[in-house]
């Protein structure tokens, strides 16, 4: 990077761990400035203090995509520090066994619906009027495969990931005209804390930082949406057209991902 180079500006949610952590060294080892925001202040100033540049270069900011408050705090102190982002990431998300006749899953259902959906509202709030008034920006959501179709014992993280398909897609076209660019990242199975416990076989799974490099080429390029791995979007588009007795016949006997793990 060339002195009169103006470095990258990443705003990157869930960043302690898994995907998260994996494009923060991914940006950073690009000489980007990025925000590390997380719950967990204490993996956040390790992997901070380990990327190329520390503290000097990156800043941890902590922050629960719950809280409307604290995301708006965090946007503040990176625009003060850094400026308005050229790339906001709402990557934090949970996932955990549902079942609604367990009685006991309604708080299951809430946390990964708040978290995974509304999280992602909470993290563009502070940025999307400001980038249309910049004309240029990216907001980046991750959703899932696992968002084509239902899957059983995984009712909330399913539904979770189609809905913030449909936000993003709506929030695209909110956008349309004004510079800013809105990109769905569609990914199957990485090799994270979150997919270690799947008691199932996990096709074309990735390593996380094969992903982070997959989702920055593909958040570099602008793609409205993208699968990745792209063999998971054949899966995707033949899940999608299934017939439901189909369907529901060859899903009724899955394995599940197992309930009561920590959120």
């Amino acid at each position: 990077m060339s002195p009169t180079t103006v470095p990258l500006r990443v705003f990157l949610t869930g960043a302690s761990s898994g995907i998260g952590e994996a494009l923060a060294r991914h940006y950073a080892a690009q000489g980007a400035n990025i925000g590390l925001v997380a719950r967990r202040g204490d993996l956040l100033a390790s992997l901070c203090s380990s990327l190329p540049g520390g503290t000097a270069a990156h800043m941890t900011l902590i922050a629960s995509v719950t809280d409307a408050e604290s995301m708006r705090a965090a946007a503040q102190q990176y625009m003060a520090r850094f400026g308005l982002p050229d790339i906001v990431i709402a990557n934090a998300g949970i996932s955990t066994g549902s079942l609604t006749d367990e009685s006991s899953d309604l708080k299951v259902f809430e946390a990964v619906l708040d978290t995974n959906v509304l999280g992602a509202v909470r993290t563009f709030m502070p940025f999307a009027r400001a980038m249309r008034r910049r004309g240029s920006g990216k907001l980046v959501g991750i959703s899932s495969v696992a968002g084509v179709r239902g899957l059983p014992g995984a009712g909330a993280y399913s539904a979770s990931k189609a809905a913030i398909s449909r936000y993003l897609e709506s929030l695209r076209i909110e956008m349309r005209g004004s510079g800013v660019q809105v990109i769905d990242i569609r990914p199957g199975y990485i090799a994270t804390p979150m997919t270690a416990v799947n008691p199932y076989a996990m096709p074309f799974i990735l390593q996380p930082d094969e992903a982070a490099r997959r989702f920055a080429r593909a958040i570099a390029r602008g793609c409205s949406q993208t699968t990745i791995p792209w063999q998971m979007s054949i899966v995707a588009r033949v899940m999608a057209r299934l017939p439901n007795w189909i369907f529901d016949r060859l899903l009724a006997g899955a394995k599940r991902k197992p309930r009561g793990l920590p959120l």
